[in-house]
Formats: C-alpha cells, sequence, structure tokens
C-alpha cells in the first residue's frame, strides 16, 4: 500500500489550501483515513480522520475550518483547509488505518504517506 499526499504550497492567513492523498495498491474501501501533521520542533498531531461510511472527526484546532472528505471511485482523501492561520504551518502527513473504527492515534495506522509541507503566512 503505497499513499502519496500533494497540494501543499504558501498560503497567507485567512486563505484556503487543498490537500489530497492518492492511495494505491489496495481499494480506499478498505480503509479508515487520517490526517496528521507536524510543525518544527513540535511532535506530530492528529488533524482529521474519516471511516469507511464517510463519518469524520477533527480535532478542536481545526474544527469549522476544516473539512476531510473520500472519493472511493478515485482512492483519494482530501483535506480542505479554510481560513488558514500561521499556527497551522507544518508538514501534513496522510495514514490509513485498517481497523473502520475512527482512530485519532498515530499507533493505530499502518500506512503513512510522505509529508506535504503547507506554510501560511501572516
Amino acid at each position: 500500500v503505497q499513499l502519496q499526499a500533494s497540494g501543499g504550497g504558501v498560503v497567507q492567513a485567512g486563505g484556503s489550501l487543498g490537500l489530497s492523498c492518492a492511495v494505491s495498491g489496495r481499494t480506499l474501501r478498505s480503509f479508515t483515513m487520517g490526517w496528521f501533521r507536524q510543525a518544527p520542533g513540535k511532535e506530530r498531531e492528529f488533524v482529521a480522520a474519516i471511516n469507511r461510511n464517510g463519518g469524520s472527526i477533527y480535532s478542536n484546532s481545526v474544527k469549522g475550518r476544516f473539512a476531510i472528505s473520500r472519493d472511493n471511485a478515485k482512492n483519494t482523501v482530501y483535506l480542505r483547509m479554510n481560513t488558514l492561520r500561521p499556527e497551522d504551518t507544518a508538514g501534513y502527513y496522510c495514514a490509513a488505518d485498517e481497523d473502520p473504527a475512527i482512530a485519532t492515534i498515530e499507533p493505530e495506522y499502518e500506512y503513512w504517506g510522505k509529508g506535504t509541507q503547507v506554510t501560511v503566512s501572516s
């Protein structure tokens, strides 16, 4: 299984950005999917997750601003990020979990992609 995240870039505070995570090797329907992020000098943290039925959860820091979605036909998961803040600056990672229950901790996720960098300027 391979995960490829894309869509990162530089955006001004208050702007929007969309990330994609393409899954290959197995059908996306097999997984609960999550997004995590890691800022310089900080530990990686949970951002959002979506289960096989489309149910989703978010960290308190992004709730109401970010939206996770999935397109099983395209084997791709998305993270739409609105009203971005400088503190959202981080490397963003997508991950896949074979357990159907939504998880917010890293050890629950078996597969990880390389990160895509998001930089929000003030």
